[in-house]
């Protein structure tokens, strides 16, 4: 849906959500009886998408195993720390000026490593865009600190891939496990929910968040 480079315009523009409407919705309520009033009840979920990939990429490692609330800050950090978030500007700054934004070691090495990758055109990331989920999550894998979980969740909230249900997030098998008990969700039915789902298992993944949000309540 984007024609993504490794320059971040996200900065300086208006917030972007993820695109759906009536027609996912109405496939979804005839898919799945049980999902189908919560959708009527909720009504559009709102979930901001980042659609530089890169700058998506950079989120995803500041946020993994910290909460929202500290996630939101050191990446606030981060932001004021470069002119933008790409590449270029990661790799001009000193990695002791990253660390001081309150990242791990771990995690600035992961960061440099990837706009090294980018950089050099060893991943070229532009090209993403225009292949298959199963090859960018080949792609994105390659890199330290990116595993198959992270991967689906940049194609959901960067690519706005639309059929992606991801087995390795906790919120949705919650949700399931909650939604379809005393069902066993082992992968084989959890394949067959996707299969319900799809060709639009990303916009079921926003119903079953948000419900898996509403049991923490």
């Amino acid at each position: 849906m984007f024609l993504l480079g490794t320059t971040n315009k996200y900065q300086m523009t208006h917030k972007s959500f993820f695109t759906y409407g009536a027609a996912e919705m109405a496939h979804l309520q005839q898919a799945d009886p049980i999902l189908a009033p919560i959708i009527v009840r909720m009504g559009v979920i709102k979930r901001e998408v980042i659609p530089d990939l890169f700058t998506a990429l950079v989120h995803s490692i500041v946020s993994q195993q910290i909460s929202t609330v500290a996630a939101r800050t050191v990446w606030h950090r981060v932001q004021k720390s470069v002119s933008s978030v790409s590449p270029e500007q990661i790799l001009a700054v000193n990695p002791a000026q990253l660390r001081s934004c309150g990242l791990s070691g771990r995690k600035v090495d992961y960061i440099i490593t990837a706009a090294q990758r980018v950089s050099s055109g060893e991943l070229y990331i532009a090209a993403l865009p225009s292949l298959s989920d199963a090859e960018i999550i080949a792609a994105l894998t390659t890199l330290p600190g990116v595993g198959e979980w992270t991967a689906q969740m940049l194609l959901i909230f960067s690519l706005q891939r639309p059929n992606v249900l991801s087995y390795g997030d906790l919120a949705i098998r919650t949700a399931l496990q909650h939604l379809y008990a005393p069902e066993i969700l082992d992968k084989k039915s959890f394949q067959g929910h996707w299969e319900r789902y799809s060709p639009y298992a990303s916009v079921a993944s926003l119903y079953h968040w948000a419900v898996a949000g509403e049991l923490k309540r």
